[in-house]
C-alpha cells in the first residue's frame, strides 16, 4: 500500500489546503478533526488548532502576492496525512470518504501548468508529445 498511502496523502493535503481558502472549509476541518479524533484522539485537539494556524497563513499568504507558501503548507499536510495513514492504514476509506464530500466544493479551473517539451529525431525516427491526452492510430 506504499505509493497508494503517498497518492492519497498527496491528494489529501492539496485538497485541505486548497479548501482552507473557501467556503466549504468549515465542513472539511471538522471532518478532518473528527478523523483524527477517531485515530489519533491525542492529537486530535492539536491538529485542530493546526489547521488553523495553517488556514491563517494560507489567507495572508494569498493577500500578499506569496505563492511558495501554499506549496509550503501543501507539502506540510500531506506529509501529515502520509504519516497518519502509515500508522493507521485503515484511516484510508474514512478519509477518501471525507475527500469525497469535500470535492464538490474545490473550484472547477485548476490552475495552468507550464509544460515544455523538446526532442530530437534523426533518420525515420518519430516522436510523440503530449502535455496532456495523446490518441495515436497508426495504418
Amino acid at each position: 500500500m506504499g505509493p497508494e498511502i503517498a497518492e492519497l496523502a498527496r491528494t489529501a493535503g492539496t485538497t485541505m489546503v486548497t479548501l482552507m481558502a473557501g467556503q466549504a472549509w468549515e465542513s472539511a476541518r471538522e471532518g478532518l478533526v473528527s478523523l483524527w479524533q477517531r485515530f489519533q484522539p491525542d492529537r486530535a485537539e492539536a491538529v485542530g488548532g493546526e489547521l488553523e494556524a495553517t488556514r491563517e497563513d494560507l489567507l495572508l499568504a494569498q493577500r500578499s502576492g506569496d505563492t511558495d507558501t501554499e506549496s509550503e503548507l501543501t507539502a506540510e499536510w500531506q506529509a501529515r496525512v502520509r504519516r497518519l495513514l502509515v500508522a493507521r492504514p485503515e484511516v484510508a476509506d474514512e478519509l477518501r470518504r471525507i475527500l469525497a464530500e469535500s470535492s464538490p466544493a474545490l473550484p472547477e479551473s485548476r490552475p495552468s501548468v507550464d509544460v515544455r517539451l523538446s526532442a530530437e529525431v534523426s533518420g525515420s525516427g518519430r516522436v510523440y508529445q503530449a502535455g496532456r491526452d495523446q490518441h495515436i492510430t497508426e495504418r
